[in-house]
Parts: structure tokens; sequence; C-alpha cells
């Protein structure tokens, strides 16, 4: 191989041949052991693309992975997901590093769930789009858990294929991403430098953009243009939110915008179609639907009641 190119993978196995591996026991479901991994190693950056999911827990010091737009260390032990489709990257080797990485990743090509309810479960998993700058940090404990699991996967599917071999899978497929949500939202709570950081520049970044003229010019910034600000992926910062305040995104930028239309209704004499207008709202009765929702009152009823 040479650097700076970029290797699609259709098929598990075609990654498996790649990488120096026996063919998969299962063409549609391969868990990899990351020490037997014999794929020539690239001394600069290049970019997987895999037409499979993957969950990967790796260790590699010395390397930064770089996923879209994120980059990120591996010296600890972690876990991230891809959907199919999306770009993972070496984007720094260290000159003379020791850089195998260490670990295990379990592939599974959509057909595997195919007529299973995990065929559509499996998308409402929003860590499936977070980057791997977001990814999931594993303690000790956590890490035996999950490797059990996948240990248990590639039992089975190295056993006897019968009839129920499927839905065991399924059901250890199901029991890791469930442990990996609960995971997460640990995370976002113990985590708690990285993840009110991320709080305070949101706060400050809709402070900013609501006493700036942009929002009766533009309106609300949509989730996501302020996730690409920030940084972050936009289901991570919905995820993060959601555990740390109870709201999503769009939530949250629901209520500072009514906050903000309260204080114009109680504090000045604009008329409430200029409160609307000034809000970014095209329409005044945009503006009346959402505060209703938001408040129980039309703006006119909250005027009246204030005063």
């Amino acid at each position: 191989m040479s650097s700076n190119q970029l290797f699609r993978f259709k098929t598990i196995t075609e990654y498996h041949r790649a990488a120096g591996l026996p063919n998969p026991a299962h063409p549609l479901i391969s868990v990899v052991r990351m020490d037997d991994i014999k794929m020539p190693i690239v001394e600069g950056p290049f970019s997987l693309i895999f037409d499979f999911y993957s969950i990967s827990m790796k260790r590699v010091t010395h390397v930064k992975f770089k996923y879209g737009q994120q980059s990120s260390d591996f010296d600890e032990g972690v876990l991230f997901f891809m959907a199919p489709g999306q770009v993972f990257g070496i984007e720094k080797i260290e000159e003379g590093a020791v850089h195998r990485p260490h670990g295990w990743m379990i592939l599974i090509h959509p057909d595997f769930l195919w007529n299973t309810p995990l065929a559509k479960t499996i998308k409402q998993y929003e860590y499936f789009d977070y980057s791997v700058y977001e990814a999931l940090y594993l303690s000790n404990k956590e890490e035996t858990m999950l490797t059990a699991i996948t240990d248990n996967i590639e039992q089975e599917y190295h056993a006897n294929i019968d009839k129920f071999s499927q839905s065991v899978i399924i059901a250890q497929l199901e029991l890791m991403l469930t442990y990996a949500e609960r995971f997460y939202q640990r995370q976002f709570i113990t985590r708690k430098i990285a993840s009110h950081e991320i709080l305070t520049r949101l706060e400050d970044l809709i402070s900013a953009y609501f006493k700036s003229d942009a929002l009766a010019k533009q309106g609300l910034p949509t989730v996501a243009i302020i996730a690409e600000t920030l940084n972050v992926s936009p289901g991570y910062l919905s995820g993060l939110l959601k555990t740390l305040t109870g709201q999503t995104t769009q939530q949250h930028l629901h209520h500072k915008l009514i906050e903000l239309a309260k204080e114009k209704l109680s504090t000045t004499n604009l008329t409430v179609s200029e409160i609307a207008y000034e809000l970014g709202f095209e329409h005044l009765q945009s503006f009346s639907k959402l505060f209703k929702a938001k408040t129980n009152f039309s703006p006119l009823e909250f005027r009246q009641a204030f005063n």
C-alpha cells in the first residue's frame, strides 16, 4: 500500500483478505482481533471506508486516528461505532513508534440484520454518527463486559449454524448497544470538564447570536451549524444536552428563544408582530404557535397576565 490513499471495502471478506486474515467463518459477521491483522503498515495518512457496520475497541499508542474532521489519541481503551460509508483514517504516526493496535472489531454487514428488529433500531443509536473524537472511554470493568459479549458472538458463529444462531447473535449485539448507550450517559456525567466546557461554549454562542442581528435576519441557527461551530457532531451534542439538561439541542434553542420572547413581551412596548420579526419569524402565526406550545399562553395573554 502507498500513503495518501482511500481504501474501500464492500464486503467483510474483502477486508479480511486485505488485512491478511483468513476468510471469515461467516460472510456477514466477523470478530477481528487487532493483534491478528497483517495489513502492511502505511507510514503516512490513509483512510478506510467500510460498506458495513463496525464496532471497534482499540488501544494503540503514538498514533492519531481521524474520523470526519476530528482526530484523537487512542492511548486508552476506547469504543467507537461506524455506520456503512463513514470514513476512518490514520492521520499521523510518530516516527519509530510501535503502532499496531490492540483490541477487537465486530464487523456486521447490513444483510445480516435483514428481517430483524435491529435492522431498524440500529439507526436509532445516535453514537453511530459520533466522531472518533467523541469515542466512548471505557473503564476496565466496562471493557471486560463488552469483550465478553464479543467473545460470545464469535463463539456462536463458529459453532454449528442453526436456526437459532442469528437470533442469539442479534441478542448479543442488542445487549452491547444498550450497554454502550448506558456507558455514554455515564461519560457525559463523569467527564464533567469536557462536557461542561461544551455547554459553556454553547451558551456563549447562543448569547452572541441572539445579541447580533443574525436572529432577525436568519432565524434560529440549525443544530448542524451549531455542532459544526462547536466541533462536535449533532448527535453527540444533543445526547450530551439530553443527559445534562433533559433537552435536545433543538429544544434548548427553543427554550432560549421563548425566554427572550418573554423578556421582550414584559419589558418593551414592541408589538407582538415586531417581537416575532426580531426573533426571526417570517409569520406571526408561527411565533404565536410556538409560544403557546411552550407556555400555554398566547403572546398577548402572557403580556396581559404579566401586566
